[in-house]
């Protein structure tokens, strides 16, 4: 480790800050915008029920919310808090980063002369996030595998809050020894009902200071995260990950490494790929292109907000495995 080094971590650590900065405070005003504007029983009511239609119903949620990486975390645990199924609210984090009209323009002018790379890339990003949330419709309960303080926050499933009486005045929330008073609920729920009948500007007071305390939990998670990646990509060489890339196989397993260890906002990623188009096989430059907005350091960073580590390592496993196996194909029919 020398000085240059360092001075080079701490340049990359700062453009990865102030990248994607913007793009967390866009997804929390998003999140605050759902808490304040939007009746909980008006958005689970329009979303699909079907896990699998829910899912995919989730995953193009993205062209109304266009956020990055970086600004789905916030916007997913929100959908969470407000009771939406399970397949929606991990269709929209996985698939919002590349699912909005921002990434698609981008990517398009990047790959203006291969624009097979740019409908490969919306289509898979879709499908994988698409499965993944109908493969998590089959916990029963999601809590338990949220972080405490997401899953205080979501309503107990219909059939649960009708048994879980345990005591006069308390109500189980699924996590081991986690209750809370019945008074404390209607409490939260007259609370609820009070913001929506509130005048414009209270409203907007409101949603000042609520943007402004999740933008501290989870800009101090974001950097935490950046500077890991710009850490890991400075003393990593580069030329190692690269020497990889001359197989079908070998390329697209670089690229998905290297990918997760960038760690570049979804919006400019495809700049980035553009630059190994002429060496690296189409279907690494898919692989990279999908699974950098879904699974990189800066992301688990911010995720591990929502979810606790082994929901994270269950994301990252089938998101990798699916992009694989697509990336392959493409390899072996398409390049």
């Amino acid at each position: 480790m020398n000085l240059t080094q360092l001075n080079n971590a701490f340049t990359l650590f700062l453009s990865l800050l102030v990248e994607a900065m913007p793009f967390l405070l866009l997804g929390v005003l998003f999140s605050s915008v759902l808490l304040f504007f939007v009746e909980e029983e008006l958005l689970i009511r329009w979303l699909p029920k079907n896990p699998f239609l829910g899912a995919l119903a989730g995953s193009c949620v993205g062209f109304l919310f266009p956020v990055c990486e970086c600004g789905n975390v916030p916007v997913a645990r929100r959908l969470l808090s407000q009771g939406v199924p399970t397949p929606v609210a991990i269709g929209f984090l996985l698939a919002a980063p590349t699912i909005n009209p921002i990434v698609f323009w981008a990517t398009w002018t990047a790959f203006r002369d291969q624009p097979e790379v740019v409908f490969l890339r919306i289509g898979t990003s879709l499908a994988i996030a698409t499965i993944i949330g109908w493969v998590f419709s089959a916990q029963t309960d999601l809590r338990e595998l949220l972080q405490p303080n997401v899953a205080k926050s979501m309503p107990a499933p219909a059939k649960e809050a009708s048994n879980s009486l345990l005591q006069p005045g308390t109500y189980w929330l699924g996590e081991s020894g986690m209750r809370m008073d019945i008074a404390d609920l209607q409490m939260a729920s007259a609370a609820s009902a009070s913001i929506a009948k509130k005048p414009l500007s209270i409203k907007l007071q409101l949603l000042v200071e609520n943007m402004i305390q999740e933008f501290r939990e989870l800009g101090a998670v974001l950097v935490l995260g950046s500077a890991i990646a710009a850490i890991i990509q400075v003393f990593t060489p580069r030329e190692v990950i690269l020497s990889l890339g001359q197989g079908p196989v070998t390329s697209i397993l670089a690229m998905m490494l290297l990918a997760a260890v960038v760690s570049i906002c979804s919006t400019v990623d495809s700049f980035f790929a553009l630059s190994f188009a002429s060496t690296f096989t189409t279907g690494s430059l898919l692989a990279f292109l999908v699974f950098g907005p879904m699974i990189d350091l800066k992301g688990v960073g911010l995720m591990l907000s929502i979810f606790k580590p082994r929901a994270i390592f269950y994301l990252f496993v089938l998101a990798a495995q699916l992009t694989f196996i697509v990336s392959l194909l493409v390899n072996l029919y398409l390049s």
